[in-house]
């Protein structure tokens, strides 16, 4: 994997926080300050070989003092940012030395971002030139003006752009000149090369990599934070809420077998318990992404499927439908059927989740196993849980991955493919 450097420009004053104009990235987060938890973060990434932390002139000495605790041994720069954050990019840009290929930039306000997230920018990056990452639009969108809706786009080709977003470096350089000569200003870098004409690939971020801007933002990251680092927290999806004396359970689906759908073929006394067992698997073959776990992962060659052949997700597809009763994937997206061609099995994962809640189940918990022996998918896991729970109506901690090799026996430890299992509960 190629090395980049990481501009993460934190020079903002953060008037929006409403913290009686202390800087949002200083304010405290679990214990530390968001700034901190984004310089670990980006320093966790494989792909990152040095930092360059933008803050404000007043700033620069005091966070010399602290900046390589929270980067370990990758070298960090602070260098002092501008009045907009174009310009702080722009001048940590220039700290940059020219030896290095690629330079990502991330908000300092973006503190869950997980560093495999970063991997995987800077990785088609170095395919394509620039690379930022997006998730689509959950609402409807509209146009409006003066107070009257104009337009409602289709939101399907909608994206919400976050950071990181990556580029080769000369390509960033000569699109902050060209700005700076020309006048523009633009709300991420991105756009700047896009100014250029040159395409921005788009890889799928999370929705949990939140840019901290309100204190309602603030409260969302403790508790998004909480629930990764010790699992569910009250008032989360899974999570047990505590209860008062004389107060009433909290309502769940589990308790109301007769005023909820009944599950497909099952009856009042049978257990409210069902286990599904899936497996898959792929060879490897060049000119593919690799893809696992809904996670496109840097490598030289990916799997061969009609699909996206990502062999993790049609394990547990098979292990939900199994529990279910439902059949397998093969019978629900044949390998025929043209519109299964390169499709995301993130897609065909949450249609089944779709069928299995019409069969009356909803997911209790995943556990997964993935075998190969290489790439490394260990920086990976913690991303592949959030994205398939996030389609399985779960919390992280409702999902678990595994990863490991064959020990260089049989075709897997030849290189040749990947296996994985899974198990599945589901309850009604």
């Amino acid at each position: 994997m190629q090395k980049a450097a990481v501009i993460i420009p934190a020079a903002g004053q953060g008037h929006r926080m409403g913290q009686g104009g202390r800087p949002k990235q200083y304010l405290p987060l679990l214990g530390k300050p968001i700034v901190r938890w984004t310089l670990e973060a980006c320093a966790a990434a494989r792909s990152v070989s040095q930092l360059v932390l933008v803050v404000a002139p007043e700033d620069v000495e005091p966070c010399r003092r602290w900046v390589r605790e929270a980067t370990g041994d990758k070298p960090i720069q602070v260098v002092a940012g501008g009045a907009e954050r174009q310009e702080s990019v722009y001048r940590g840009l220039a700290a940059v030395g020219e030896d290095v290929p690629l330079v990502a930039v991330h908000d300092g306000v973006r503190p869950l971002m997980q560093p495999a997230l970063l991997d995987m920018v800077v990785f088609a990056a170095a395919r394509h030139g620039a690379a930022t990452a997006a998730v689509p639009v959950k609402d409807t969108v509209k146009q409006v003006k003066d107070g009257w809706v104009q337009a409602t786009p289709d939101r399907s080709s909608l994206r919400l752009v976050q950071t990181p977003q990556a580029f080769r470096r000369e390509l960033l350089v000569e699109a902050h000149a060209r700005a700076r000569s020309a006048g523009w200003q633009a709300t991420d870098d991105a756009a700047l090369v896009e100014r250029l004409g040159h395409p921005v690939a788009v890889v799928d971020g999370a929705y949990d990599n939140i840019k901290i801007t309100t204190a309602e933002d603030l409260l969302l990251a403790e508790t998004l934070l909480a629930a990764r680092l010790r699992g569910p927290v009250p008032g989360t999806p899974g999570a047990s809420l505590p209860l008062t004396q004389g107060q009433a359970p909290p309502f769940t689906p589990a308790q109301s077998r007769s005023a909820s759908v009944q599950p497909a073929g099952a009856s009042a006394e049978e257990t409210l318990l069902r286990v599904g067992f899936g497996y898959d698997v792929h060879r490897f073959a060049p000119g593919r992404p690799l893809v696992l776990g809904g996670v496109e992962i840097p490598f030289e060659m990916g799997l061969l499927g009609h699909s996206d052949a990502d062999v993790l997700l049609h394990a547990i597809m098979d292990a939900l439908l199994g529990a279910a009763a439902l059949g397998d994937i093969g019978r629900h997206f044949p390998d025929t059927d043209p519109a299964y061609a390169g499709v995301s099995s993130l897609r065909l994962l949450e249609e089944v989740v779709r069928r299995v809640r019409a069969a009356g189940w909803r997911v209790g918990n995943v556990d997964a196993t993935v075998v190969l022996e290489k790439p490394k998918v260990a920086p990976y896991v913690q991303l592949m849980r959030e994205r398939i729970a996030g389609v399985l109506g779960v919390t992280p901690a409702h999902v678990n991955i595994k990863a490991t090799t064959a020990e260089g026996m049989g075709f897997v430890g030849a290189g040749e493919g990947a296996v994985a299992y899974a198990t599945a509960t589901l309850v009604p």
